[in-house]
């Protein structure tokens, strides 16, 4: 069978952020608004989805921010984690319902992690009320069950396996790098998708539909290495991974034994507004258009550069298949 053209690429800058800001993590609102975490500032801010766009600063906490979900309608919970130093972890509750921009939040912790995390990490939704959790120095998957209204959660170990491991020895330049990373779950194929950056993999898990807890152990999909978060395209069959130290956006097949079909969407030739991309979610405009974060090189500057961070609108277009 031919393999699916690669589709050509809009690049939009949305909002621009200093020089050395991380952007890390982001949800979309119903609004078109999108919610964009930061590790090394921790904070939280709201960026309107229309270019040009001001950010506007939701709260700053006391610990590094990483994943954002929305587990109730604009009712986001927020992953802080002190990864690198103590380990302490929370989930956070902010509802930003009848919220306007500017106005101070009321943040709730819901849950604290016990003493066997070490940092979290991506996070998506399982199913209502049941939350998916990377925790990249651990090498685990936390599931984190909600109460109506999402304002108590309990969490245990939803799965553990060698390729969620960091490398603590590994070569690359600190910061250390993560072992699971981002995570997706596809009501529609039945399997939860992670990255691992140090073991340079894209992992597929079984999930059981009624349990919503793993239904078999983890497939390997494709070699990817510098991988973080990521978007899933489940009518076509794709993922499409930001590949942060490397500069690149790439589609990678939802489906194992395609690892050769794995394709540099955007990115290659280098492209400056591209520099650390990091994470990328859906818009919520019809379309194919998705958000990305990039950090700007702050991690690993391209040529010794680092540019402004920032918030990308990224329009994919159908290209027709000569064959």
């Amino acid at each position: 069978m031919p393999i699916t053209p690669v589709p050509a690429v809009t690049i939009t800058p949305v909002a621009h952020f200093p020089k050395g800001y991380f952007l890390e993590n982001l949800a979309v609102r119903a609004d078109g608004s999108v919610l964009v975490t930061t590790v090394i500032q921790q904070e939280l801010w709201l960026v309107p989805g229309t270019a040009p766009a001001t950010p506007v600063l939701v709260h700053r906490f006391d610990f590094p921010v990483t994943g954002v979900v929305e587990a109730e309608p604009d009712v986001f919970l927020v992953s802080v984690t002190a990864g690198y130093t103590t380990h302490e972890s929370h989930l956070v509750r902010i509802d930003l319902n009848g919220w306007t921009p500017g106005e101070p939040v009321a943040p709730e912790i819901i849950l604290t992690f016990d003493d066997r995390v070490r940092a979290l990490n991506g996070s998506c939704l399982l199913g209502p009320r049941v939350l998916a959790v990377a925790d990249c120095f651990a090498g685990l998957i936390w599931r984190v069950d909600l109460d109506e209204g999402a304002r108590h959660a309990t969490a245990r170990v939803w799965l553990a396996h060698d390729t969620m491991a960091d490398d603590p020895d590994g070569e690359v330049a600190p910061p250390r790098q993560p072992g699971v990373n981002g995570v997706r779950y596809s009501a529609r194929t039945g399997y939860l998708y992670y990255t691992s950056t140090a073991q340079q993999v894209f992992m597929r898990v079984p999930v059981d539909p009624a349990t919503l807890d793993p239904a078999g152990s983890p497939e390997f999909v494709a070699a990817i290495d510098n991988a973080d978060d990521f978007c899933l395209d489940e009518e076509a069959g794709f993922a499409y991974v930001t590949r942060h130290r490397a500069n690149t956006l790439d589609r990678v097949p939802l489906a194992p034994r395609h690892g050769s079909e794995v394709r540099h969407l955007a990115g290659d030739p280098f492209d400056e507004l591209l520099a650390g991309p990091s994470s990328a979610a859906w818009s919520r405009d019809p379309g194919r258009v998705m958000y990305v974060t990039t950090d700007g090189g702050t991690t690993a500057p391209p040529g010794g550069i680092v540019r402004e961070a920032m918030l990308l609108r990224v329009e994919l277009h159908t290209v027709d298949n000569p064959n």
